[in-house]
């Protein structure tokens, strides 16, 4: 099977994002037994042959009917690494990947989701399954995080277009500068910084230049900078939308000019309408109205002048 660890990509990870992954995962150690203790509150075996989907692990506190399972489990997987045993596993180590997954996530843009980490951290999971050596005296939890984490951090790093050698520099300069800041009291210069990072002031000017790269702000933070929305999406036109106040203006309109024609004599309405609804000819006016097709033009003449004052003068009032 391949290598999960260089995964699918979370679609909401950015290059901020891999920044404080990384400084957020140095800061971190993992801690198996706390993740397994968590992950095993309140769950039950259902049974010697089966383990529940709350049970990654052994810990203080496991039934040992649900421990005795799972190692049966790992027994039958060894001997025939079969689809269903695979899954099994997934199912009961599951957990760790949540765990490991909110520790990483942890200081991370609020757009990253959550539940993408997850997503890749399943294939680390899997991965940890598929090659975990039991021979080797080490717990598979230990183990296991360690491949989830990695498969993390590898699907944050391929959404990054910035070199991982700019992205440590990065991180050396803003350790200098917190080291600077916390002893001077006052923010350094760069001739200061340069002398903390043991570069030259030039040098230290083309890292500027490369750090560039990595200071992306998101266009949804600048368009809902200020502003109670943050939505890109309620900022962009569209075309294809009804104008309301189009709408409002045309049925005005129409109700207007409805008032004028009913103030119209009849003869003069029945002109307007078989012209303007029933797009009759001047000519087949005249046949309907037995008149000659002279006298229906100076009919309509006389209606869309008396229809034009009308409308004039209730635009004016």
């Amino acid at each position: 099977m391949p290598q999960p660890s260089e995964g699918t990509v979370s679609p909401h990870a950015d290059n901020a994002a891999l920044s404080q992954a990384d400084a957020v995962a140095d800061r971190q150690a993992d801690d198996p037994a706390a993740a397994v203790a968590g992950a095993a509150a309140g769950s039950e075996s259902r049974g010697s042959s089966e383990v529940t989907d709350d049970e990654p692990g052994k810990s203080a506190g496991t039934p040992n009917g649900v421990d005795a399972a799972i190692q049966a489990l790992w027994r039958e997987f060894r001997a025939n690494p079969h689809q269903r045993l695979r899954e099994r596993l997934v199912l009961h180590y599951a957990p760790l990947v949540k765990y490991v997954a909110g520790r990483v996530g942890t200081g991370l843009p609020t757009h990253v989701d959550v539940g993408d980490l997850v997503q890749s951290g399943i294939f680390g999971l899997i991965d940890a399954i598929e090659k975990f050596d039991p021979e080797r005296g080490l717990r598979f939890e230990t183990y296991a995080m360690q491949r989830i984490r990695g498969a993390i951090l590898d699907d944050l790093r391929s959404q990054d277009w910035v070199p991982r050698v700019v992205r440590s520099r990065l991180r050396e300069a803003e350790r200098a500068l917190e080291r600077l800041g916390a002893r001077l009291h006052r923010t350094p210069t760069d001739v200061e910084l340069a002398h903390e990072l043991g570069i030259g002031l030039d040098e230290l000017r083309d890292l500027y230049g490369q750090l560039r790269l990595t200071s992306v702000v998101a266009l949804e933070d600048l368009v809902a900078a200020g502003k109670d929305s943050g939505s890109l999406v309620d900022t962009l036109p569209d075309d294809g939308a009804v104008d309301p106040v189009a709408v409002l203006v045309d049925r005005d309109n129409r109700r207007q000019l409805a008032e004028a024609i009913a103030q119209l004599t009849e003869r003069d309405r029945i002109v307007v309408s078989l012209y303007y609804f029933e797009s009759l000819t001047l000519a087949e006016i005249g046949k309907v109205l037995g008149v000659t097709e002279s006298r229906v033009s100076q009919l309509h003449t006389r209606a869309v002048l008396r229809l034009r004052a009308r409308l004039t003068e209730q635009a004016g009032v």
